[in-house]
């Protein structure tokens, strides 16, 4: 099957959403869908979630202190995800505010090299990400463990969204490779995030996909001010910051 494929799900979309947003092996889906598969964004985020989290529940078994836990899980979802979303975080840090018009912008997000905010923006990132699993495998490992799921699954569910509502604000680079999505596959990947936030977290984990919501949103709106739309930077940058927002949500309930 190809790109045009109109229905709204195929059991192939979650492994090609999984061979873009990670480096895990994975078998032949059966042929691109491109942006149709987006709905499965979530679930990508599940599997890498669930060995990261693995990952540092197994440190924590064996007697690691919790920030060395905290690190090595970070780690694993950096080494599997082969730092795709950070490099977007980056990278939107420099082309928002490194330009002075729409055009510069977007040369600086294309540039591959990396500018003094972007070096800042992925420093406090990977700090905040950290300082918040520090303090989930400090006081809850186990509520760490879900929380990381939560982060992972929620913060995906929030790119669909941001590619169904902001035009591409070029017509080359990643997100516009993989196309536009339909609100109905934007909305069933949020809904994938709720379901499974309610699951891992309750109520709180419900909150904390809500909080990403807004970052999302707040985050999207600058992009379409800045330079028109959306690229594959600013949904890394997405995922970044709805990480961040849902780990340090369910962090304060703690």
């Amino acid at each position: 099957m190809a790109k045009n494929d109109d229905s709204l799900v195929r059991a192939g979309d979650i492994i090609e959403a999984i061979q873009l947003l990670s480096r895990l092996p994975m078998p032949d889906a059966g042929g691109a869908r491109g942006a149709a598969a987006a709905w499965a964004y979530p679930l990508a985020g599940l599997v890498i979630g669930a060995v990261a989290a693995g990952v540092g529940l197994l440190a924590h078994g064996v007697g690691l202190p919790a920030p060395l836990s905290a690190l090595l899980c970070l780690a694993t979802t950096v080494i599997i995800t082969g730092a795709l979303h950070e490099d977007g975080l980056a990278d939107t840090a420099d082309g928002l505010w490194g330009g002075w018009t729409v055009e510069r912008r977007l040369e600086i997000m294309k540039d591959s090299r990396i500018g003094s905010y972007g070096v800042i923006a992925l420093c406090l990132g990977l700090a905040a990400r950290w300082a918040a699993l520090w303090v989930l495998f400090e006081h809850a490992p186990y509520v760490a463990v879900a929380a990381v799921l939560v982060a992972a699954v929620g913060s995906r569910a929030m790119m669909p969204g941001v590619m169904a509502t902001l035009p591409h604000a070029r017509e080359d680079g990643l997100s516009a490779s993989v196309g536009g999505v339909r609100r109905p596959a934007a909305v069933l990947a949020l809904a994938i995030a709720g379901s499974c936030a309610l699951i891992f977290a309750g109520t709180g984990g419900l909150f904390a996909v809500l909080y990403a919501v807004g970052i999302t949103a707040g985050l999207s709106k600058l992009a379409k001010n800045k330079i028109g739309g959306q690229t594959g930077d600013i949904l890394g940058a997405t995922q970044q910051l709805a990480e961040i927002a849902i780990l340090f949500a369910l962090a304060a309930q703690i």
